[in-house]
């Protein structure tokens, strides 16, 4: 089963009830994670600390967090975060609303100076867009520029085009709704009326509605029991009647949330919450931080933890068997539901003729009640057994011997009693699939239980090949430790060639006049590409704690300073791909002009015989380090390639560079089974410190 990893229009429907209650609440500050986590610390005078969390990529998520849960506050925050700051520091949390029955959510904060709307789309790629009073765009994670929206700095926000809201139609608008669709219900409900595959399958479960049914054979009786479960499911999000669940699979992985129990997950194991807030919070939680596989504690090498995963066993089949049991009562009242309509037929039958007559006669819901409680007090039987007129719904009930019913008045006797029968059997049938589940569970038991048997006669003596003779697959592991250790040459350009050697390269004109001042030593070699705005390389022969000498550095060396020196020059922002470069000894670099002459800041006078490299192509890989560091690193790519556990390479192209960090990250999320792992080491911010100025696109594997 897949996880859920975004929320749902359901969801977000809601989640709105209960966010709004911390309405109120005053900001104290704004945090970015990577480029699509933001969070929002704020103070409530009931509550205390309340943390916002928005993530808007992978996964799709907002929830007030546990405080002990949140992230550790990132060490440099971005523009945006700031420019979040600028606004919201201060400011009260007014309310948040959902757009139409779309996923996206409209924050409203309010402060003397200025009020901000903060707008969460859930959908897509994901984007969060900060508007000013009037809605115009101030900034945003990403910018959008489409015929029917746009999302950009100075825009007026556009909302997509409006939807199909199914928890405000009536039900002539729903079921035109449906009529206009060319495929089968469950389709249906997941497109046309914006429900989502998930809730699609589980109107359908609700209303006994057969989900491949096709519309063109879908009737009256298949729209109203669709609409019934609707305006069920309307009414207890609007009122804020939930009953959060978070559901598990058979290995006890949180594989679902939701604010109400789904018959479709009745075979799985749940767990209750109080709120939907915290049911949300603990499923995204444990879906970041556990490890599928890992093993646990226990004797031996590596020992699997057995026991937890018996136990889990024994837990989900008392579970199944409780469904089980819940099945047969059900079943069995709903069985003894229609029997009493039968055994009360006249009765029964006098009060939906009544209530039929009446509304054929227009007359309103309130006074047929009223018409029935009068009947009751004169002693009428019929009227006396009707406990509920409920004109939202549609329905009356009625109690029989002691027995509440709901009848549907359009409907005779019959009709309503074969309802119930039909409603029995297919609790009858959720039974036989429990019964199915519950003795598969009882063979994966016994399975643990053998593989428990045999490691333990197993003597363990069996020895694993060295970790260092055998080559890792980084991309594919669940968990990968961190190892950071900050070189003194990282607030440089830098890399290391695929001959051991350090590269290093000034940023601006300040780190220029540095390199050649304080890091050029005898041995090294001074590089430049011909281009104006083009930084100072050197390609050191010894390291800072080393004496300087000179070193034997092979020419492939120089070709990859000489590749690096041009691809971070002014030549990538013009969108050429080739130039001249010419290397030096640091002797022939001086910062003293000729008699008369004025040398910029950066700058250099450089005399003597110049070696070149003409028509270096320009070219970098960003990749991601594992060993022996964790890092992300840049450069030539034949000096990256060989050691990044996974490298993308760039050309010039249309992306700015920050544009091109945020896809490289998500592309390095992708790659990576432990997407935390490129969280901690690989932020947007760090890439963008590898991307060239200027233009970029990725290239092709």
């Amino acid at each position: 089963m897949d996880r859920k990893r975004a929320l749902t229009s359901v969801d977000l429907a809601a989640l709105v009830t209960e966010l709004n209650r911390y309405a109120g609440a005053k900001v104290d500050k704004a945090y970015l994670y990577d480029d699509d986590l933001v969070r929002l610390k704020m103070r409530d005078f009931d509550r205390g600390r309340v943390e916002l969390l928005i993530e808007v990529r992978d996964p799709k998520r907002v929830n007030v967090a546990d405080p002990e849960r949140v992230p550790d506050a990132p060490g440099r925050p971005p523009n945006f975060a700031m420019m979040l700051r600028n606004r919201l520091s201060g400011a009260d949390f007014v309310g948040v609303e959902q757009f139409e029955f779309d996923r996206i959510l409209t924050f409203r904060f309010e402060r003397e100076d200025a009020n901000t709307l903060v707008v969460v789309e859930l959908f897509g790629d994901g984007n969060v867009a900060v508007l000013n009073e009037d809605r115009e765009v101030v900034s945003s994670l990403d910018t959008v520029r489409l015929k029917s929206r746009t999302v950009a700095p100075g825009a007026q926000y556009g909302y997509p085009e409006s939807r199909f809201d199914p928890l405000v139609a009536d039900y002539e608008s729903f079921a035109a709704a449906m009529d206009e669709s060319d495929t089968d219900v469950v389709r249906t409900l997941a497109t046309q009326l914006n429900f989502g595959g998930t809730w699609g399958e589980e109107l359908c479960t609700r209303a006994g509605v057969e989900k491949t049914l096709d519309i063109a054979d879908a009737g009256a009786a298949e729209y109203e029991a669709l609409f019934r479960v609707i305006e069920a499911l309307r009414r207890r999000l609007k009122e804020g009647d939930l009953d959060p669940r978070v559901y598990r699979d058979d290995e006890g992985r949180v594989v679902d949330v939701s604010p109400v129990p789904m018959e479709e997950r009745a075979g799985l194991e749940s767990e209750a919450f109080d709120t939907f807030d915290a049911a949300l919070d603990g499923y995204f939680h444990e879906l970041e931080h556990d490890e599928p596989g890992e093993s646990g504690g226990g004797g031996g090498r590596d020992r699997p933890d057995f026991e937890a995963e018996i136990e889990k066993k024994e837990r989900i089949i008392a579970q199944q068997e409780g469904a089980i049991e819940s099945f047969e009562e059900q079943a069995m009242a709903e069985r003894e539901r229609a029997e009493l309509l039968y055994a009360n037929y006249d009765l029964v039958d006098e009060v939906l003729s009544t209530v039929r007559a009446a509304r054929q006669d227009d007359l309103p819901w309130d006074e047929i009640a009223a018409t029935f409680e009068e009947g009751a007090e004169r002693g009428i039987d019929a009227a006396a057994a009707v406990v509920d007129v409920d004109g939202r719904e549609g329905t009356v009930t009625l109690e029989l011997d002691g027995t509440r019913v709901t009848l549907d008045p359009r409907e005779g006797v019959e009709r309503n009693a074969d309802r119930l029968y039909q409603e029995a059997k297919r609790v009858a049938e959720k039974k036989e699939g429990a019964l199915a589940a519950v003795e598969d569970t009882r063979e994966e038991l016994a399975a643990v239980k053998e593989r428990r048997e045999a490691w333990e006669a197993d003597d363990g003596t069996e020895e694993e090949p060295d970790e260092a003779e055998r080559e890792v697959d980084w991309l594919s592991r669940s968990s990968i430790p961190v190892r950071r250790d900050e070189g003194w040459y990282e607030r440089f350009r830098w890399f290391h060639t695929s001959d051991g050697f350090l590269v290093i390269g000034g940023r601006n004109a300040d780190q220029n006049e540095e390199l050649v001042k304080k890091y050029t030593e005898r041995g090294d070699l001074f590089f430049h590409a011909q281009a104006h705005g083009a930084p100072v390389t050197i390609l050191k022969a010894t390291g800072p704690s080393e004496a300087a000498r000179d070193v034997d550095i092979p020419e492939s060396s120089r070709e990859e300073a000489a590749q690096f020196a041009v691809s971070y020059s002014s030549v990538w922002k013009a969108g050429q791909f080739a130039e001249d470069v010419y290397m030096v000894s640091p002797d022939q670099v001086s910062k003293t002009p000729e008699s008369g002459e004025y040398i910029e800041k950066g700058s250099f006078v450089v005399r003597g015989e110049r070696t070149y490299y003409e028509d270096t192509p320009v070219g970098v890989a960003v990749g991601i380090q594992v060993e022996p560091r964790t890092r992300v690193i840049g450069g030539p790519p034949s000096a990256i390639e060989g050691r990044a556990a996974t490298a993308v390479g760039l050309e010039p192209g249309q992306y700015a560079q920050n544009d091109i960090a945020k896809m490289l990250y998500r592309e390095f999320r992708e790659r990576f089974a432990d997407q935390s792992f490129v969280r901690r080491v690989a932020s947007p911010d760090r890439i963008q410190e590898f991307c060239p100025n200027g233009g970029s696109r990725m290239l092709e594997d």
